[in-house]
């Protein structure tokens, strides 16, 4: 019999994307349109960023989540809907002064980083388990443990499953940590996130290393970026884990090819059906991951 492998699709990010693909959506309307297309063509999960419609940046506008979380709430689809917690943890230092934080810094509290969650109550919503040099420059991803524990007690408050956002071998351990100190529900739900600089490289032999530490009876995903998006699937599928594809970690089919995010969770079926394992239905999803409860429209 197939293992059920939930699907989850990443729609657009935060990331400075807007400008490099005409399908990487940007307002409530065409975000939710693209939730609505990725559900259509399978996805169990729709991770969800939003935008400023008239920048392109990433917001943590509560107004902007709600019109997404009611325009695919009133859809012919169902599927679990993942809300990014992860906005407000980015400090941009001045390389020569360090006490001075430069413009692109966005640096709230744990519990100001929920307030969209607070109010749509979604099923699904990411805890980013550590701190992180975040590409090059000077930006640092910031989420302390002291940020982590009050999140995810929260969190857990709200009745939301977080997905534990892990970036490397540290933030695994402290993810673990949490598990062990009751802060996360059962089953434990991470995500184990591959080739952002400067986290865990995209390497199997790390991810094998990765998986050995997660606890027993924790569903886990992985995911790479970039041209190895799609190949990770595969590796993601063969160590029993979940996958997640979409434009905010790859903007191509294939060389040369630009994806829309229904493309892309296309092709990730394909490539679980071709190694003998199903896609989890939205329901079978929420089964898995004893989720039983649904976000506010």
């Amino acid at each position: 019999m197939s293992r059920k492998v939930i699907l989850t699709c990443a729609l657009t990010g935060a990331g400075d994307t807007v400008g490099k693909s005409e399908h990487v959506p940007v307002t409530p309307e065409q975000i939710a349109d693209n939730a609505i297309a990725a559900a259509r063509a399978g996805a169990s999960v729709v991770h969800i960023h939003v935008r400023d419609p008239e920048t392109g940046q990433g917001s943590r506008d509560v107004a902007l989540y709600r019109e997404v979380v009611r325009l695919v709430g009133e859809s012919d689809v169902d599927p679990v809907i993942n809300l990014t917690a992860g906005m407000g943890g980015d400090l941009v230092l001045d390389p020569h002064n360090p006490t001075q934080m430069l413009p692109g810094t966005d640096l709230v509290s744990g519990l100001d980083r929920l307030p969209h969650v607070e109010e749509l109550r979604p099923e699904i919503c990411t805890l980013d388990c550590g701190s992180l040099n975040f590409g090059e420059g000077s930006l640092v991803y910031v989420s302390t443990p002291d940020m982590l524990r009050e999140g995810a007690a929260r969190i857990k408050e709200l009745g939301v499953k977080p997905e534990l956002e892990i970036f490397d071998t540290g933030q695994l351990w402290f993810a673990n940590l949490m598990v062990e100190e009751g802060l996360i529900a059962p089953p434990p739900l991470y995500q184990l996130c591959m080739g952002i600089p400067y986290g865990a490289p995209v390497d199997t032999g790390l991810l094998t290393a990765m998986v050995n530490m997660v606890p027993e009876g924790t569903e886990w995903t992985s995911f790479a970026i970039g041209r190895d998006q799609l190949k990770w699937v595969a590796q993601s599928v063969l160590l029993g884990g979940h996958v997640r594809v979409g434009l905010e970690d790859n903007l191509y089919l294939r060389k040369g090819v630009k994806a829309t995010n229904a493309q892309l969770v296309e092709r990730a079926a394909e490539i679980i059906d071709s190694l003998g394992e199903s896609v989890a239905t939205p329901d079978e999803a929420r089964e898995i991951l004893k989720i039983d409860t649904k976000a506010t429209v």
